[in-house]
């Protein structure tokens, strides 16, 4: 396959997959706002969730004085924000237009609609009058994309492409939430609240997180018990059968680079491996003696760094 065909498909799914993971910190923030808290708490939230996308500097240069309303234009609407849902999803409609004979009719037509009425969408309002069903939305379509995808399209390189962006971007968005959330419980913390108070607001918060990657009925029916921080970081780093884990998510990538293996590739399977091999028989109690945040960082790094290896084995080599 040419480069430039694996290149525009590696990141339609790339950017799909971002605009899905947007749209679930968003509505986790929306819903969490809802919840009684100090308005100090509250902007922290929101300062939070631009932290994961790395856009809080960006942000607070565009518009000074951080709100809601702000924040949820420069991350749904804001063309100039790479990062925000108007960006990934027309991203992901040229790059899929860029390689339609490569995509089925049922694959290209999904991307083209959704760009579509996502505009429809925005000038009618729907996120000012409702969030939460216009980010359900945004996941549904990101859910549909995937769906034909898997349904329609030979099980070639161009799918083995489409399947390895998806994952390595879900890898680094569920890193990113972890190191992030993890950070904001210790500056949370409020030592004068009632034990009752913090343990309701933990509950909530640790849900929420949990709610992002769709994890909450998932970790009900493994641990069957409270709610703690030491299991929702093991639910997802090291669960294979969760499915937007770290280790699911690097299980995929490892198969889907044996797929399409070429003859300069052997050094980044390898690199993926020991990656991959490092969750699969991590231990949740060692990596958290010592220091999650840590861990995580070198994680981020080291999925840049495959993401980078990728990019010089198979595709356009990305920009110095």
């Amino acid at each position: 396959m040419l480069s430039r065909t694996a290149d525009h498909l590696f990141w339609m799914a790339r950017y799909t997959e971002r605009a899905e993971n947007t749209a679930r910190m968003l509505d986790v923030n929306v819903q969490t706002a809802l919840l009684p808290q100090s308005a100090e708490a509250a902007e922290q939230g929101w300062r939070a969730m631009l932290g994961i996308s790395e856009l809080l500097s960006e942000f607070d240069h565009k518009y000074g004085l951080l709100t809601p309303k702000d924040v949820l234009d420069f991350m749904v609407r804001d063309p100039d924000n790479p990062s925000s849902i108007v960006s990934c999803l027309t991203q992901a409609r040229e790059n899929a237009r860029a390689v339609r004979g490569t995509l089925t009719t049922e694959v290209w037509e999904t991307q083209n609609a959704t760009y579509l009425d996502l505009q429809s969408k925005l000038r009618n309002g729907w996120l000012e009058n409702d969030p939460s069903q216009f980010f359900e939305w945004v996941k549904y379509r990101s859910h549909l994309s995937r769906g034909v995808t898997i349904g329609t399209m030979l099980k070639d390189e161009a799918f083995y492409f489409i399947r390895l962006g998806t994952f390595l971007e879900r890898a680094d968005n569920t890193a990113r939430i972890l190191d992030v959330k993890f950070h904001g419980t210790q500056s949370t913390t409020e030592t004068d609240a009632h034990p009752e108070e913090e343990a309701q607001r933990d509950f909530y918060y640790w849900a929420a997180i949990l709610r992002s990657v769709s994890a909450f009925e998932i970790y009900r029916k493994v641990y069957r018990d409270v709610i703690t921080p030491e299991r929702v970081a093991e639910l997802l780093m090291l669960r294979g059968d969760m499915p937007r884990s770290l280790l699911a998510c690097l299980e995929e990538v490892v198969n889907n680079l044996q797929h399409v293996h070429n003859d300069v590739s052997s050094d980044t399977e390898r690199f993926a491996g020991r990656l991959h091999a490092e969750l699969k028989f991590g231990n949740i109690q060692e990596i958290l003696k010592a220091g999650l945040h840590d861990y995580l960082t070198q994680f981020l790094e080291r999925v840049y760094e495959l993401g980078n290896r990728v990019s010089r084995d198979f595709l356009v080599p990305l920009a110095a």
